[in-house]
């Protein structure tokens, strides 16, 4: 690389919860810069899964802290070429990226949901994440079987 790596910014912790990861899915949430509309759109979510649950003794971040794990890929493909061919080689994921592709699964598949509103949708898409269904952990299920049905071609790693 001919630039240095930029520095990773501190996250303030969100005001309800007092949790950066929160934070950072809200910032991954946002669109057009509107954050207290994407933090109240988090909220109300909270609140929904809050009263959806079936399981009395978690609260509403951790329902969707063990969402996000259930999404959270562990590898995935990357495509390489080696003489002419492009193969798709499976490869470990950082720690940080899981999260990320976890949090950009997540909302993407709670946006294409058929609820009447967003915090609607994101609730019943946390909430299935969580019983380990849902597009979401789908999407996963299926980067992973993708990884191990190329496993042959991991001796080509960079």
């Amino acid at each position: 690389m001919r630039k240095k790596q930029a520095k990773k910014r501190p996250l303030l912790p969100d005001p309800k919860f007092n949790d950066q990861l929160v934070t950072r899915f809200v910032n991954m949430m946002m669109w057009d810069g509107k954050k207290s509309t994407a933090f109240k759109i988090f909220y109300d979510a909270m609140v929904i899964v809050e009263e959806k649950k079936t399981d009395e003794e978690k609260t509403a971040v951790e329902i969707w802290k063990d969402a996000l794990s259930n999404v959270m890929p562990h590898v995935e493909v990357r495509s390489r070429r080696v003489g002419g061919a492009t193969f798709q080689i499976p490869m470990q994921i950082r720690p940080d990226r899981k999260i990320s592709t976890a949090m950009k699964w997540l909302i993407s598949f709670a946006r294409k949901r058929n609820e009447k509103s967003m915090a609607l949708k994101l609730a019943s898409e946390v909430l299935a994440a969580a019983k380990e269904e849902g597009a979401a952990v789908k999407k996963r299920t299926d980067t992973h079987k993708m990884a191990e049905a190329n496993k042959a071609f991991s001796h080509f790693r960079f």
